[in-house]
């Protein structure tokens, strides 16, 4: 038995509004506000944060935790023993660079100037010093905008950095981000190390959106996992270079082109990935070279404006189980007792009925003060799995159905989950209903995880 399968892991549920007392402070001149964080040590919940931030602090074996993208995969990002923990619980390849979260503009530039973090000074907060800022100034738009949020930016590694040499995989560079995430932002400041942290899920596979993903995957590989519950955005985050002429966006994710363009300096922004892997190349950033986001079952992706498929179609995808995965959004409809169409389009009036559903409104306030405005926020639950079974020249198909409705928002925070409940149920083959990817925002994340996935792709 080897080391890894020995670990026993641990689920702790922590709630939000349970771990202690959140402020938004004002910074006066800097580009954020200041998150204040007063953890109540009497709460299970605040005594199960502080257990997980000393492991981050002391183990190298690496946490998971919630953000508001997809669950995390965290290790102190200036040990080496600790970040290598990370690439073997998910048997990653040593080439694709992390992420590194900090819970505050000071952390980060602490180490932008290759020094330890010291949280607090003389007046109870950061010194800050505009005309010494380490920060670029094409980042300081999007940094007011977007964070806290599922945007990261690429950095230059100072010399004599304190980041571990494997966050970069040999790169001059490294990719930062403040998580929009209370429990994310509360267990960073309470380890006081920034954290390297790739998505929670073992290499190649759908990224987790809740916690039983994570443990699906990487239970006895991990010590602890927090339960936050469900993320709200579902894909990762943007990730933009800034240094390059034009600006790039590296990794689509929950910033769209058209909000990074809409920023000063941004105008210009260009695409600076692919829909495949990018050979043999290094990476740049996550997401850029390897198949990703793939269950066990092949998936095949129907690109927006294909029919949805017959039911002599559904038979070439089935194998010897004869049952079939269905992921629905926006245009089709399931109609079971329609034997050679079984997966029909959605009429005018259904289409106008099935977009009334309400989809919940973001908090407009920039920076903490806007996360603190969505903590009680509630999310309406996905539909639940359906099964039907139809005849295909005498021969039972099995469907197992999945609607994820269709608002954008709605999509990229089920799609993931929705892949890996469909793969649970021993399906031959996943068919995906895909979305126009020219919509902007979400939609073309979306659609870049979906065609990696893909084994298949039906065109439009």
């Amino acid at each position: 038995m080897s080391e890894l399968s020995r670990i026993r892991t641990v689920i702790l549920p922590v709630d939000a509004r349970k771990i202690g007392r959140l402020r938004a402070v004002p910074n006066p001149g800097d580009l954020l506000d200041e998150l204040e964080i007063e953890l109540d040590e009497d709460s299970e919940d605040g005594q199960s944060l502080r257990q997980a931030a000393e492991q981050l602090r002391s183990s190298h074996i690496p946490v998971s935790f919630p953000t508001e993208t997809v669950y995390g995969l965290g290790a102190d990002a200036t040990r080496s023993a600790a970040v290598q923990g990370i690439y073997k619980a998910k048997q990653r390849p040593s080439d694709n660079p992390l992420i590194v979260h900090f819970a505050s503009l000071a952390q980060l530039r602490a180490v932008l100037r290759s020094q330890k973090h010291t949280a607090t000074c003389a007046n109870g907060h950061v010194e800050y010093h505009p005309h010494s800022d380490p920060i670029p100034d094409i980042y300081k738009p999007l940094i007011e905008r977007f964070w806290p949020g599922p945007l990261t930016i690429i950095l230059p590694n100072p010399p004599n950095s304190p980041l571990a040499p494997e966050v970069t995989a040999g790169l001059s560079t490294f990719g930062a981000r403040i998580p929009r995430h209370a429990i994310a932002l509360a267990l960073i400041t309470l380890a006081d190390v920034p954290v390297a942290a790739p998505s929670a899920n073992a290499s190649t596979k759908p990224s987790p959106t809740a916690a039983e993903h994570v443990a699906y995957d990487l239970d006895g590989r991990i010590e602890t996992i927090i339960d936050g519950g469900p993320c709200d955005v579902g894909v990762e985050s943007t990730v933009v270079d800034g240094l390059s002429r034009p600006p790039l966006v590296l990794r689509p994710g929950g910033i769209s082109i058209e909000q990074l363009q809409s920023c000063p300096g941004w105008e210009n922004t260009e695409i600076g990935y692919k829909n495949a892997a990018e050979g043999d190349s290094q990476p740049r950033a996550p997401g850029m070279k390897y198949r990703h986001y793939s269950p066990k079952a092949p998936v095949v992706l129907f690109e927006a404006g294909r029919e949805p498929p017959t039911a002599a179609e559904l038979r070439r995808y089935t194998g010897p189980n004869a049952r079939l995965g269905i992921v629905r959004t926006r245009s089709w409809k399931l109609d079971p007792e329609n034997h050679s169409s079984p997966i029909r389009p959605l009429t005018e009036t259904e289409q106008t009925n099935a977009e009334e559903a309400h989809d919940q409104a973001q908090s407009s306030t920039p920076g903490f003060a806007g996360l603190l405005e969505i903590i009680e926020s509630t999310r309406e639950p996905r539909k639940a799995l359906q099964k039907c079974v139809i005849q295909q020249e005498g021969q039972p198909i099995t469907l197992l159905d999945i609607c994820l409705g269709p608002h954008t928002a709605g999509i990229a925070r089920g799609i993931f989950a929705a892949l890996r409940e469909l793969d649970r149920e021993d399906v031959d083959a996943i068919l995906v209903e895909g979305i126009d990817d020219a919509e902007g925002v979400t939609a073309a994340a979306i659609m870049n995880r979906l065609r990696k996935a893909a084994e298949i792709r039906v065109g439009g």
